[in-house]
């Protein structure tokens, strides 16, 4: 099957790629967003799980093909192996999954939890074995097999950075509308050392400066998008109501996780939007029209220090009870109803890619090892991405005066947003 892509041109699928593409499992993804609600600050932003799964399978087949030209033996079983298990890292998304599963820790990550085995003992396992590939994509993916593979095989299915990486930091700045790219040179660097996928610093024994630009031209870029797209606040704000309308619907047994994976954007918010809770009703109904809350306090990492942001994230972040009981305290103070306030206080961030296996003349290291010679660029990528924590109440329009002196006294920190910005 030949498809054509607006990142990667001509994708060519080989017979399995195919095979699965067409299972239902994989039409699925057609509807979930790639970025969740981003599109409503971002209105190109409409490109889906799907498109992704498919440019993952192109970029794996050309670290494949860098990993040859590199001398390593890749038999062709594995590679088609990894180009299905590369169309399938993100069969188990439900919608707007990340704000769920990450933001608001509803339920255990898509690649952590018991859904991709669920799957596996269904049509989609049953499919993989009629191919004859079940046990050594179920491998690639993490699922206990008794086939084997190689750990670099499953580095490029799900490493630090990878086919996933270098697909989504691409096409969510194309969709976008932002003119920030990587260079593909970095398809030159993959090697295989100690059984891992590695990015190779040094030629001849000497140390590549251009290669360590290359790695650090996409950590620069993992750092654009997520100050300006993944972060931004309008995207928080309407995933952090969606996610709590999902959480009253969860509350209420009108809603179970295993409905998610039935439904898509649109039909989730419809499901939510009628389900018969009101609070859950008006929260949907409200994102569907774009009538968001508003910031009515905000502070960072700036009045925040590390310990106390620390208990925060285990207050309102892992627990639940603790976040809903301090939002319906809130909202008594500012005389609302309790779906009108949101708190959003996401866990700690890091920029794990930034640790990166690489091969230098040393031998192998991580990219942000200080014995690695990590430049002083990297540091402070990993120091302003972790400078991105922000922690939200959000109100409604008419609420926000009242609600920065509230919070400050409850969180006994001063809001940093003045009132004028506050939209």
């Amino acid at each position: 099957m030949l498809l054509r892509d607006p990142i990667h041109g001509d994708i060519e699928l080989g017979s399995l790629e195919t095979a699965i593409l067409d299972l239902p499992v994989m039409q699925r993804l057609r509807g979930i967003k790639q970025l969740g609600t981003a599109h409503l600050v971002y209105p190109g932003a409409l490109h889906t799980r799907f498109d992704h799964s498919v440019g993952v399978c192109a970029v794996a087949h050309r670290i494949v093909a860098s990993l040859r030209r590199s001398g390593l033996q890749v038999p062709a079983e594995l590679e088609d192996a990894i180009g299905v298990a590369a169309l399938l890292h993100d069969v188990t998304h439900v919608p707007f999954g990340h704000t769920l599963e990450d933001e608001r820790r509803l339920f255990a990550r898509h690649d952590k939890g018991s859904r991709l085995a669920d799957m596996f003992a269904g049509e989609l396992g049953h499919a993989l074995d009629g191919l004859g590939i079940r046990d050594a994509v179920g491998s690639l993916l993490g699922l206990p097999s008794p086939e084997s593979v190689p750990h670099w095989a499953k580095d490029i299915v799900s490493g630090s950075i990878d086919a996933d990486l270098l697909d989504y930091l691409r096409r969510d700045s194309f969709f976008a509308g932002l003119s920030h790219d990587y260079d593909d040179r970095i398809f030159r660097c993959f090697a295989e050392h100690d059984n891992r996928l590695v990015i190779r610093l040094a030629k001849h024994g000497m140390d590549r400066s251009d290669a360590r630009s290359e790695i650090i031209g996409v950590l620069r870029l993992r750092y654009f998008l997520t100050e300006r797209v993944y972060y931004h606040h309008t995207k928080v704000v309407a995933g952090a109501m969606i996610s709590k309308s999902v959480e009253i619907a969860l509350d209420h047994g009108v809603l179970v996780e295993s409905d998610l994976l039935e439904l898509n954007d649109w039909t989730l918010l419809d499901r939510l939007a009628r389900c018969g809770i009101a609070d859950a009703a008006a929260l949907a109904r409200r994102t569907l029209n774009r009538d968001l809350l508003k910031r009515g306090y905000v502070v960072s990492g700036r009045s925040v220090p590390p310990a106390l942001r620390k208990d925060w994230v285990a207050r309102y972040h892992v627990s639940h009870t603790q976040r809903a009981q301090t939002e319906r305290e809130l909202a008594e103070k500012l005389r609302v109803p309790f779906a009108d306030v949101v708190l959003y206080c996401p866990a700690l961030t890091a920029m794990k890619e930034a640790a990166v296996p690489v091969e230098t003349s040393r031998g192998l290291e991580l990219l942000n090892d200080a014995g690695s010679g990590t430049t002083t660029e990297i540091c402070a990528l990993q120091d302003r991405y972790a400078d991105l924590w922000r922690f939200y109440v959000f109100v409604p329009a008419e609420a926000v005066g009242r609600a920065a002196p509230i919070a400050a006294e409850m969180f006994q920190t001063p809001c940093e947003l003045h009132m004028a910005a506050r939209v």
